[in-house]
Parts: C-alpha cells; sequence; structure tokens
C-alpha cells in the first residue's frame, strides 16, 4: 500500500521565527540592543558568533552569558470558513555563551555556545489546520571553537567550527476527517533526538581608522540528517491499522548559507552607530521529503514518501543600531531591522506563518564595577499581515491538492538578560 502525506516536518528550527524564515536572531544582548548588528562591533565576546574576526580587537579576557525570553502569538482566521485560532505557547528561553583570550599578540581563541534554533509552538487541538500542524517542541544548540589572527594594517580574520545538536518533536492530525471508532482524530507524532551536523563560521574585519570599522561574515551551509527516528501513529481506524503502524523515519533539511557585510563607526567617543546586511541563501530550501520505513513482517508494503515543496526565496535583513554612553556606569542602545520573508505565494504554512517584519530593539548596559556589568535588551518584533495559503497539502489516497488558508497576524517580544566579565 503506497500511501502519500503532505508533512510539513521543521526538523530543529523555531515556529515563531524571529529573523527570516526559521531563524532566531537572539544572540547576543549588546547585538540585539542595536538592532541585532554586530558584523562590525568588538564590544565584547559576542563577537565569537557575530564575527569571530573580531576577537582580536578585544583588549582582555571576556565571559559572556545570557538568556532571552519569549512570549510569541499568531493568529489564524479565515472567514470564508468561520475557523479561528491562536497559538498558546509557553515562554521560549534561547540562551548564548561566549569566550575570548588572547594567546599572544596575534592569535586569540574562544568559544561560543548558543541556541539560534529553539521554541514550542501550540496550536488548539483539532483545529482547523491540524492536518498540518498541532504542536512542536524543539532544541538546538551550536558549539563553536573559534581562533582569530590580527594580520596587521588593522585587519584581522577569525573563524571555526560549529558543532550542532538537537531534538524535535512534532504531531499533527493524518487528515482533515480520518478518525477512530470512537471519533478520536488520527495523528501522528515523530521526535529526533541528538540530531548532529557540522557547520563553519569565518569572518573578516578591517579597522579603517580609528572611528570606522568594516566587517563580513560568512556561514556554510549545513545539511542535518535524521536516520531511522521514531514515528508514531495514534487512533488509527482498524481498517488501515496495517497502513500506520508505528514505524520510523528519515529526513534531511537544510540549514542555508549567511553572508553579512556591515560597518560601525563612531561619531565621537560615546556615540557609535552600525548597520548592517543579511543575505540568506534560502533558495537551498527547494523540498523535504521524509521518508516512513517499512518496519511490518507482513508482504504489505507500508513504506511511503511524503514530499513536500518548499520553494523559497533568497531574502535580506536591513540593520541599524546606535550606542551611546551616558556616563562610566551606564550604555544605552536602540535599533531597527526590516526582515523580508522568503516564501513565496502558495506555500505559506503554519508552522512558518510568516511575512515581512519590523523589529524595534532597546538596551543597556549596566557597569557594577570595572570588570563586571549587566546587560539587557528588549526586542519588538510586527509581522506583517497577509492572506496566504499552503497550496501542496493532499489528502491520503487523494489525487489532487486541497489548499489551507487564511489570513494571519503575528507579534513577538523578547526580553534579555545578561552578564559580562572580564579579567
Amino acid at each position: 500500500m503506497n500511501i502519500k502525506l503532505t508533512f510539513p516536518l521543521l526538523l530543529l528550527f523555531s515556529l515563531d521565527a524571529l529573523a527570516g524564515g526559521y531563524r532566531v536572531a537572539l544572540q547576543g544582548q549588546k547585538a540585539l540592543g542595536m538592532g541585532h548588528t554586530g558584523v562590525a562591533m568588538s564590544e565584547s565576546a559576542e563577537t565569537v558568533f557575530f564575527n569571530p574576526a573580531g576577537m582580536s580587537l578585544l583588549s582582555q579576557e571576556s565571559i559572556v552569558a545570557g538568556i532571552t525570553l519569549i512570549s510569541g502569538d499568531t493568529k489564524y482566521q479565515n472567514t470564508a470558513t468561520a475557523t479561528a485560532a491562536e497559538t498558546d505557547n509557553p515562554i521560549g528561553t534561547p540562551i548564548n555563551f561566549y569566550y575570548s583570550n588572547k594567546y599572544d599578540d596575534k592569535l586569540t581563541y574562544g568559544l561560543g555556545v548558543y541556541t539560534p534554533y529553539g521554541n514550542r509552538v501550540e496550536w488548539p487541538t483539532d483545529w482547523a489546520g491540524s492536518h498540518l500542524v498541532n504542536q512542536i517542541e524543539l532544541a538546538a544548540i551550536f558549539i563553536q571553537p573559534t581562533l582569530s589572527y590580527d594580520l596587521g594594517d588593522g585587519m584581522s580574520i577569525g573563524g571555526g567550527p560549529a558543532l550542532i545538536i538537537g531534538s524535535v518533536e512534532f504531531n499533527r492530525n493524518l487528515s482533515t476527517s480520518l478518525t477512530d471508532a470512537s471519533g478520536n482524530r488520527s495523528n501522528v507524532t515523530i521526535s529526533a533526538d541528538n540530531v548532529t551536523a557540522f557547520g563553519f563560521n569565518i569572518g573578516f574585519m578591517k579597522k579603517v581608522n580609528d572611528k570606522f570599522n568594516f566587517g563580513i561574515n560568512y556561514r556554510t551551509e549545513v545539511e542535518l540528517e535524521a536516520e531511522n527516528e521514531p514515528a508514531d501513529f495514534s487512533n488509527i481506524p482498524s481498517s488501515l491499522a496495517v497502513a500506520f503502524t508505528d514505524t520510523t523515519f528519515n529526513a534531511n533539511l537544510v540549514l542555508p548559507a549567511e553572508l553579512t557585510i556591515g560597518m560601525s563607526y563612531e561619531v565621537d567617543d560615546k556615540t557609535t552607530v552600525a548597520f548592517d546586511i543579511n543575505r540568506t541563501y534560502w533558495s537551498a530550501y527547494e523540498n523535504l521529503d521524509v521518508n516512513f520505513n517499512d518496519t511490518t513482517a507482513t508482504p504489505i508494503d507500508t513504506s511511503f514518501t511524503s514530499s513536500n515543496p518548499r520553494n523559497w526565496e533568497d531574502a535580506n535583513i536591513f540593520r541599524v543600531g546606535v550606542q551611546h554612553v551616558l556616563d562610566e556606569t551606564m550604555t544605552v542602545r536602540g535599533g531597527f531591522y526590516y526582515d523580508e520573508s522568503p516564501i513565496q505565494d502558495g506555500y505559506f504554512a503554519p508552522e512558518t506563518p510568516r511575512n515581512d517584519s519590523r523589529g524595534f530593539t532597546g538596551g543597556l548596559t549596566y557597569n557594577l564595577d570595572k570588570n563586571l556589568s549587566l546587560d539587557f535588551s528588549v526586542l519588538v518584533l510586527v509581522f506583517n499581515e497577509f492572506t496566504g495559503s499552503y497550496d501542496f497539502y493532499v489528502e491520503p489516497n487523494a489525487t489532487s491538492p486541497s489548499p489551507f488558508g487564511g489570513q494571519y497576524k503575528a507579534s513577538v517580544t523578547t526580553l534579555g538578560f545578561g552578564v559580562d566579565y572580564t579579567f
């Protein structure tokens, strides 16, 4: 039996995305306060993430640790069908830890541990789009040892490999109407633990003069591979028990490459402005195939493949930020960014129901003494309201797609807290 399922699985990605597609841009409190700029800044060990080349500009051993609280909300409405729903998401808590220390006058080494993908999203049980997604809980941690080298003449390079370790649990209904004998909606839960992959982060920085810095950073494309992970089917009618027996699945998914170019300028000894342009190569995300394996001992073939087109487009993020030193104890920051959606018409699905967005940020640093400071950030992210649909869902055993769409409204607020200690 060959049964086709449209299965919008998102391995290791956040649903209430904060920076294009399924990317969560919350990797440093100082940077976030300035619109998440940082490729041409070297204020602290946060540069391990934003541009490893900047580590050479740090004069002291530095440790930075932070946590961000995410509160997101997505609302769906379809006036033609008189249906509506709203997500009920627990607070997300991405973290970051960075360390930087000089080995000698030229070489600096460091470590970054951060979580750019991770959250939990819950739609109401059996809502109108439950055949696409009910809930997803995921976590991914990046571990990045890093080196930076001072080339002289104000130039430096840096980079390091990143080990990605992640897990996910995803649930959806099998169709719009399939139930067991008691009327319970048939559903499937898939989960994957300790999925690993490797990437690389490399950067270049040029200190043009005492006021002007230029930076460029590139993150390589990464392919995540889940193999023989469990897929559990529930509330299956007896007539389909063989077709939907518990099994395992394989799936590959691409993390796209990113290129960021930016500059920073010291207006005076107290005020710095920064501007970044980020290009994310989402066009690598063309399709998501999920292969369910046959684990039965019957002569009936219960293996099947779910092919799910995405065809996303490359997209840009434009970021600007400013920081101002008020006095010896306090520095304040503000920023703005405009984030283009990579999703084309006809490919809007409720696991990533997003359009272009505008991010408004603020932050401050309070110096407790010459070595210890506290960082705070806030982000208000507003997505443009839109009406969109996913046109490629196919009911089991159907021959043509059944589009699902409606109007989406989404917003996200974050509060970040960090500690910065220099030796």
